[in-house]
């Protein structure tokens, strides 16, 4: 059965908890379930009719917040019910003074890979900074009149999604700064598998910082634990964190967004899909950019005669202004009907898609020429490694290709053991 979001927020009862509070915040109802010098996990163990996201639960961290110049790191997917969270938390009465966004922007209307300029929010006049732009690590500057830290930002639990990013650059400009950094956690889509290549240190790139596989099965939460455990961070720097938990979750549930994480994610069929079918970026096919139905289609006009299936790429505002192949007939495989339950029974990212359509391509030279479009990405940055190519080229077989991650897939998932917050 899906999981939906259940809004469970009282905000009468909230805001009469930050009212009362006072300077000294309130302990939470239960004790954190772990805890070290730098992390702290609150929970939310009292007993709720579904998932209630780390953001929902505002008894727990509106006394955090009490008296404090706050700055927040959101995007579309941060919610509180049907209300970002920014505007939920302003009418709390929390003093938000800093607004910072990641890709696409704070309000989600800038493409992918679109630089965002600072600017001031008009609906709450809170200037808002942008982390894909100028710079992508906040300055000392940018936190001077900050005291506290939010992260709340919904991820889909790939390592090329850039949200991951830059929860690693708010966290290490916050440990250099002295700033207490608050997770605001989410579930996690496509938490329920571990698959693909570790990250060679050789390829670390804007889509790819830390050597963790494509799909790395973790919440934000427990992806920043990972990188103070781990020492990831520029001179090894550990951020003080505050974890708010996700009540009534663990990693196998099926989850459905409640909104699209980024404009090109705009369903749960594409979320689903995104860890295999990101990695055509690296070919000259399209996945369904300029269409309204990204990430769930691949084709190119070079397969027509191979396939009967085809769409044509379309400039599209704030989604895909120049796809690849715009204007173009694209042929190639329909995945809109394809069972998402398979990925779920199977635990694997879909190689034969790749393999497949490489074999079907006529000029093989093309198939992974990034130099033939600015659409395209650098396929090795996205798997992570270089081998991935060359074995499809070769004709390696799909077992053959997935026994050459072993054994750091098998290592990373011993490491990432010691960083779980749920089941």
């Amino acid at each position: 059965m899906k999981i939906t979001l259940v809004c469970l927020l009282n905000l009468s009862i909230a805001l009469s908890a930050f009212k009362t509070c006072g300077n000294t915040p309130v302990k939470p109802a239960t004790a954190p379930t772990k805890q070290t010098k730098e992390t702290a996990v609150i929970n939310d163990d009292k007993p709720a009719a579904g998932i209630r996201t780390g953001a929902e639960q505002t008894e727990l961290y509106l006394p955090m917040l009490k008296g404090k110049r706050v700055g927040v790191v959101v995007n579309p997917t941060s919610i509180i019910g049907s209300q970002t969270s920014v505007d939920s938390l302003v009418a709390l009465g929390v003093n938000i003074v800093k607004i910072f966004g990641p890709e696409h922007g704070f309000r989600g209307n800038a493409s992918a890979g679109v630089k965002v300029d600072d600017d001031v929010d008009a609906k709450t006049g809170i200037k808002a900074v942008s982390l894909y732009g100028k710079h992508q690590k906040p300055t000392t500057a940018d936190l001077a009149d900050v005291d506290i830290m939010i992260f709340d930002i919904q991820d889909v639990g790939v390592r090329f999604y850039t949200y991951i990013n830059t929860l690693q650059h708010v966290m290490e400009a916050c440990a250099e700064n002295g700033k207490e950094l608050l997770i605001l956690d989410r579930p996690n889509p496509n938490g329920f598998y571990i698959d693909g290549p570790i990250l060679d240190p050789s390829l670390v790139s804007g889509i790819g910082l830390q050597p963790i596989p494509i799909v790395h099965g973790l919440t934000v939460g427990e992806y920043a634990q990972m990188l103070n455990g781990e020492g990831w961070m520029k001179n090894k720097v550990k951020c003080k964190i505050n974890i708010i938990k996700v009540a009534n979750y663990n990693h196998d549930m099926p989850y459905e967004l409640p909104v699209k994480p980024s404009p090109n994610l705009n369903t749960q069929q594409s979320i689903m899909l995104y860890p295999t079918v990101c990695l055509f970026e690296g070919t000259f096919l399209s996945q369904g950019r300029g269409t309204m139905f990204p990430f769930t289609v691949l084709g190119a006009p070079a397969l027509k005669g191979k396939y009967k299936f085809n769409f044509t790429p379309k400039s599209i505002k704030g989604m895909a202004e120049t796809p690849l192949h715009m204007d173009q007939a694209c042929y190639g495989i329909d995945l809109r009907e394809y069972d998402i339950a398979n990925i779920r029974k199977e635990k694997t990212l879909k190689l034969k898609w790749l393999i497949d359509l490489y074999k079907a391509y006529p000029n093989k030279g093309d198939f992974f020429n990034n130099k033939l479009s600015k659409e395209m990405v650098v396929f090795d940055k996205l798997a992570g490694v270089s081998s991935l190519k060359q074995q499809i080229i070769a004709g390696k077989s799909e077992k053959e290709i997935r026994a050459s991650w072993e054994p750091g897939l098998s290592a990373y998932k011993e490491m990432r053991l010691k960083y779980l917050l749920y089941p």
